[in-house]
């Protein structure tokens, strides 16, 4: 992954297509991340006019420049997600993130990646892996574009796939097969939200359980979530201090080689001490 598409992504929020006017709300909310919905939080019916909406309101519409903005299209295999792709090319909205739901192999990621380069765009793809033929393929599927810079766990479609309860033992090998694929491309790899607003400790622990797997981020449902979320995906001061002397010797060094502390620091690790660096500069700012 190039080091320049590297944002902050402890935590995403959605906020339905359908009713622009929460748009701004969310943005507000402090997550890093703000998905406006246009796929399973909207109905049939209202699909068409969650879309136009949307088209209308970005327009205008304010970001900061420390929050992502991303669209959740419908599903690519469906007419509603080819209408999704059709309508916001030719809106010449300047879209720079799409969420791709229930993908399940490679070809669809290269397929939307040669539309986007055919029309000049420079959109950002976010993949979600929620469906079997996905969890057998997200390795290939990470390798498909260089365009995707973050993988997604939908972890109630995948247990309902995988025909089990959707608790965090059953679903462990999944989450890992996730991190594994993220971090051979260098991605950042986010979890599902937490559905339970009444269990903030519940939430908390599977927050950090998915940390310490590798995940680097989690969605919410609701905005008390967030703080906890940005709290537990925040490195410790610590860590940070370590990042900046690792990155410091690297940019100073003439062989693109650094060793500290007698090992040897690899891209990859490169990759992870400006990940960090980016949320302390971003909690500074704050």
């Amino acid at each position: 992954m190039d080091l320049d598409k590297l944002k902050v992504r402890r935590s995403f929020i959605f906020t339905p297509g359908l009713h622009p006017e929460m748009f701004p709300k969310a943005i507000a909310s402090g997550a890093d991340m703000v998905c406006i919905e246009l796929e399973d939080g909207i109905a049939i019916n209202d699909k068409e006019q969650a879309r136009k909406n949307t088209i209308e309101a970005l327009k205008t519409l304010e970001v900061k420049n420390d929050v992502e903005l991303v669209v959740r299209f419908n599903n690519q295999r469906t007419k509603f997600g080819l209408l999704d792709l059709e309508a916001f090319i030719s809106s010449k909205v300047n879209l720079k993130a799409i969420m791709l739901p229930k993908v399940k192999t490679p070809d669809e990621i290269t397929f939307i990646d040669d539309l986007l380069t055919d029309c000049n765009l420079d959109t950002d793809l976010h993949v979600i892996m929620e469906t079997n033929e996905a969890l057998e393929n997200i390795y290939n599927i990470a390798h498909a574009s260089k365009r995707i810079v973050a993988l997604y766990f939908g972890g109630v479609d995948m247990a309902a796939e995988l025909r089990v309860e959707n608790k965090w033992e059953n679903l462990v090998h999944a989450r890992s097969k996730l991190v594994h694929a993220g971090a051979s491309v260098g991605v950042d790899v986010i979890d599902v939200p937490y559905l339970d607003l009444e269990n903030m400790d519940g939430m908390r622990k599977e927050a950090e359980q998915v940390r310490n797997l590798g995940f680097t981020g989690k969605g919410s449902i609701h905005p008390k979530q967030i703080q906890i979320l940005n709290e537990v995906f925040t490195p410790p001061k610590d860590e940070i201090t370590k990042a900046k002397k690792i990155l410091e010797e690297f940019n100073n060094s003439n062989t693109g080689l650094v060793v500290i502390d007698g090992k040897l620091i690899e891209k990859p690790v490169l990759r992870e001490m400006k990940r960090k660096i980016l949320i302390a500069d971003k909690i500074n700012k704050g």
